[in-house]
């Protein structure tokens, strides 16, 4: 649909609007609508002068037997499509592995059971989008992963037990973090207003969502490293010197990579991003070297050999997601600007 610019007076220009788009918004002569500029330079119109946002609700009927990891994720992919409001209802009663899976996922997404009965559960989000800060919220679960990303090696080389488990409990904060970026950047992607008070467009968020994901994976791994450091103070086991000095220094490698490459992501340095992935060919290669002490050494136990491979694994996974950001930092550097 196309409309041509008119000349009104001597400064004023105008175009004239649909009138099936005044008919269904039910405007008449004299009724004010709204604007935002995108950042293509488009205009976005509304039909009032203050959009609204419109809270979204869904209803899911669960079977009585129905697996809690079905109903979680239904729940969490009804509040990263923007439902404020959540309805679960129950063909006969909730059993009691199903509500507290339910309580679960309701805490990590910050939403808060409102109605609660053995039919039907109302889960409703506490999280205000029209207040929230992208960048504020990104940064937040990047301190968050990047503190698991140092502990966890700390705790490795000294054998610190407790460091280890406060590591491992931090993997909660990160998806929360993860579950509330990703609906805000869904959202954005939707509805160029919040977009537009983001300061984002479309392609950011596909950048911005992958960035997440990656943020994600690095706290993941992190915590199963920290998870291996307890199960091997369980079972009483030590890592020999030569292969625990190779794992710390691998895996403080691989996690400098991860930062800078965070840092990489948002100042689209292409030349540090380019040296980021050449390091993490290094740490692939260092990747080796403790495979063939792990499988050559003396320890012979399965617990043990299992638990460094693993370690190992989840330092090379983490050296896999710097250069990961470093590709997209790239990328992100030669985006047409608007």
């Amino acid at each position: 649909m196309q409309r041509r610019i008119m000349s009104l007076g001597r400064s004023s220009m105008v175009i004239s609007l649909p009138k099936n788009w005044l008919k269904l918004n039910e405007l008449n002569k004299g009724d004010v609508v709204s604007y935002a500029l995108q950042r293509d330079r488009s205009l976005v119109i509304y039909p009032t002068a203050s959009k609204q946002r419109v809270n979204k609700e869904i209803t899911h009927r669960i079977a009585q037997n129905e697996d809690f990891d079905l109903i979680t994720h239904k729940i969490i992919g009804s509040f990263l499509a923007g439902y404020s409001g959540i309805t679960l209802i129950s063909e006969k009663i909730f059993s009691v592995i199903q509500m507290k899976a339910i309580r679960k996922i309701a805490m990590t997404l910050y939403m808060r059971i409102m109605e609660s009965n053995p039919q039907g559960v109302y889960l409703q989000t506490i999280a205000d989008e029209s207040k929230a800060s992208l960048d504020q919220a990104i940064q937040r679960m990047y301190i968050i992963s990047r503190s698991m990303c140092e502990d966890v090696f700390t705790s490795l080389k000294s054998n610190d037990l407790e460091l280890a488990k406060a590591v491992f409990s931090l993997d909660e904060d990160v998806d929360q973090f993860s579950f509330l970026i990703l609906r805000l950047l869904r959202n954005a992607a939707q509805n160029p207003v919040l977009a537009n008070e983001f300061n984002i467009d479309p392609l950011d968020c596909m950048d911005h969502q992958t960035l997440v994901y990656r943020m994600e994976h690095a706290a993941d791994y992190s915590a199963d490293i920290a998870r291996h450091i307890v199960m091997l103070a369980g079972t009483k086991e030590k890592i020999p010197d030569d292969v625990l000095l190779l794992l710390v220094n691998s895996g403080t490698e691989a996690s400098e990579l991860y930062f800078e490459a965070v840092n990489a992501f948002f100042s689209k340095d292409v030349s540090f991003s380019v040296e980021i992935m050449k390091r993490h060919l290094k740490i692939e290669k260092r990747d080796a070297d403790i495979a063939s002490k792990t499988h050559m050494g003396e320890q012979k136990k399965a617990e043990l050999v299992c638990s460094i491979c693993s370690i190992r694994d989840s330092i090379k996974r983490i050296a896999d997601t710097a250069a990961n950001i470093a590709e997209i930092a790239v990328n992100r550097a030669f985006k047409t600007s608007s």
